[in-house]
């Protein structure tokens, strides 16, 4: 149904206006201006050089500048990360936003951690997973990855939500409005969340909103827009002024 689709917003704690306090402030807006969520990339070391800050400070201040946002990672990639830390994180600002924290995960960036294959990767995201959720049992656990890879797409079935893609940046192919319907039957929860999304705002606004629609007429519970850290702040601010384009 169209009207229970939710929008969110997908940002980088990374750049000239990435710093925690400046993506507070630019949440604080995204509330006051229709949007329903707002997810930030998880990285060490934003690729290209970019100033880049911590996540998990820059969720806590999120939590702290809003009152109804969802809020979460999209994605932490697990096993590049110290997972009894990790779950401290996640306790912690689940507790701060009065439980409006979502955890999206993924394998991570291949290139970025080149010792690790794979499957390695997915064997340490699966046990980490379930070291996560033995301390935060009430975080959702949203899964990304690309739909057409069977692990990923498995893993995201077995928890609480899928942020899958297509092709991974920067080439960017969208899901289907099959891709959604086929998740959706498959989901064992009727509380399963089907995320799309994850790119810029395309020009043909008519277009834009038909495809929304028709994810929300599959079944897709959210849509999101990548407000990118090469912006400058200005273009930022106006992007998240204008709200979603609402199906």
């Amino acid at each position: 149904m169209t009207d229970s689709l939710r929008y969110g917003l997908d940002i980088s704690p990374a750049g000239q206006w990435g710093r925690p306090d400046r993506i507070a402030a630019l949440a604080a807006l995204a509330e006051a201006h229709g949007w329903d969520g707002v997810f930030c990339e998880d990285y060490l070391a934003f690729p290209g050089g970019l100033a880049t800050y911590d996540v998990w400070l820059t969720l806590g201040l999120v939590a702290q500048a809003t009152k109804r946002l969802m809020l979460g990672t999209m994605v932490t990639p697990l096993p590049c990360r110290h997972v009894p830390t990790l779950a401290l994180q996640v306790a912690s600002v689940a507790a701060i936003s009065g439980g409006r924290l979502v955890l999206g995960v993924g394998t991570g960036d291949p290139e970025g951690d080149p010792v690790l294959g794979d499957g390695t990767r997915a064997d340490l995201l699966d046990a980490g997973l379930e070291a996560v959720r033995a301390s935060n049992p009430d975080v959702p656990v949203w899964v990304g990855g690309a739909l057409t890879r069977p692990g990923p797409r498995a893993r995201a079935l077995r928890w609480d939500g899928a942020c899958l893609y297509r092709v991974p940046p920067p080439e960017w192919v969208d899901l289907t409005p099959d891709d959604v319907a086929s998740l959706r039957a498959e989901a064992r929860s009727a509380s399963y969340v089907v995320a799309v999304g994850g790119r810029e705002r395309r020009e043909d606004l008519k277009a834009e909103r038909r495809y929304v629609a028709s994810l929300a007429k599959a079944g897709a519970d959210w849509w999101h827009e990548y407000v990118p850290p090469r912006l400058a702040w200005e273009e930022a601010v106006r992007r998240v002024r204008a709200g979603p384009v609402t199906c």
